[in-house]
């Protein structure tokens, strides 16, 4: 017995000493690299490995960091969009060959043919042609649009669906917009708005999701920092609210991983919300980019998923690595090339730590 428990003592003191050296590590880093904030965690799908949350939330202040803070997740909203299209699959209130017009007859007329066949499983994962959109386009502009939030991504819609086509022979052409129809065409098939699909996925994981800019609600929450380190007021971006279901989710990092966990679980058939396949097609169904996530395989053929998420003022990054049942996630609240490469060399040490 005593031999027992000064084992078990052995492992905890050497994940401790990891667990010690790593956060030293990434707070080295933060300091090079300028990044007023930066948050990570190592998990598995029972455990928290490791979770730090170092620095400030708003540069030259004392707002301490904390892992009460939140982050706006940028493109990692993205699966979760697509994890509730999958429940609603599921339920069976759509299917992935469900076309937008099938949902939106009303706006066929006004549209371009060439989307026609455009399915939700298309929009999930830029398998269209619509054009590129993000926050730092000048058109469509504000004028063109009225009425409240979701009045307006229909309106933007609307107007994407009559621009031409890309041309391009390329079968990706990555764009947030097929993400925003996917929004529209969850929130007609279940009778419920997006924002409320997504809160109610949060109540049953026991997540606390958020939109927009997190210091919008409290100065005293986390502050983005764009490309010259400038802190971001708060304010309501309308551009970001058109975007929505691709990228305007904050949430801080114990409860994004609670929603990461849940991958990790359900790639192994041990959620039974969606079925082991069901994950597995989420990660891994199509070439390169399924839904929701990239996917690659490493040096020794296991499969591995990932995205990373840019919003303007915030990075966040989140790799799976299903064969390790071990994910690695990584917030910041600056969208800097600094951040960024900070944010890889983080990446870096944490995979080598950890063995992934």
């Amino acid at each position: 017995m005593i031999r027992f428990t000064f084992l078990i003592w052995l492992i905890f003191a050497y994940s401790n000493s990891l667990a010690q050296n790593a956060a030293h590590y990434v707070d080295s880093i933060r300091k090079r690299y300028h990044i007023p904030e930066l948050s990570y965690a190592v998990v598995s799908s029972d455990s928290v490995l490791e979770i730090k949350a170092l620095g400030v939330r708003k540069i030259h202040s004392g707002l301490s960091a904390s892992l009460s803070d939140r982050y706006r997740i940028g493109s990692n909203t993205k699966a979760i969009t697509g994890f509730i299209a999958a429940m609603l699959v599921h339920e069976g209130k759509l299917s992935w060959d469900t076309k937008f017009f099938d949902l939106f007859p009303e706006m066929k007329l006004r549209s371009r043919k060439e989307y026609y066949n455009a399915t939700l499983l298309d929009l999930l994962t830029f398998r269209t042609k619509l054009k590129k959109y993000t926050y730092t386009d000048t058109k469509p502009t504000r004028n063109q649009f009225h009425g409240n939030e979701a009045a307006q991504r229909t309106q933007f819609i609307s107007w994407f669906l009559s621009q031409p086509p890309v041309q391009s022979h390329d079968t990706l052409c990555f764009t947030n917009v097929g993400y925003v129809a996917v929004g529209l065409m969850l929130g007609r098939a279940s009778g419920i708005s997006y924002k409320q699909l997504v809160n109610d996925l949060g109540e049953h994981l026991g997540i606390n999701f958020g939109f927009g800019q997190p210091n919008a609600t409290s100065a005293l929450q986390t502050w983005g920092h764009n490309s010259t380190l400038t802190p971001e007021p708060p304010s309501i971006n309308y551009k970001l609210n058109w975007l929505l279901a691709a990228g305007n989710i904050n949430v801080t990092l114990p409860d994004y991983i609670k929603f990461i966990q849940l991958q990790l679980k359900g790639l192994h058939g041990r959620s039974d919300l969606l079925s082991e396949e069901d994950f597995n097609f989420l990660h891994y169904g199509l070439p390169v980019f399924s839904i929701g996530w990239f996917h690659e395989l490493d040096e020794n053929n296991n499969p591995f998923s990932y995205n990373i998420g840019n919003p303007g003022s915030f990075l966040s990054m989140v790799y799976v690595f299903k064969n390790a049942n071990k994910a690695i996630i990584i917030f910041s609240n600056a969208q800097t090339d600094d951040a960024e490469r900070g944010m890889n060399n983080v990446l870096s040490e944490l995979k080598k730590t950890y063995k992934l």
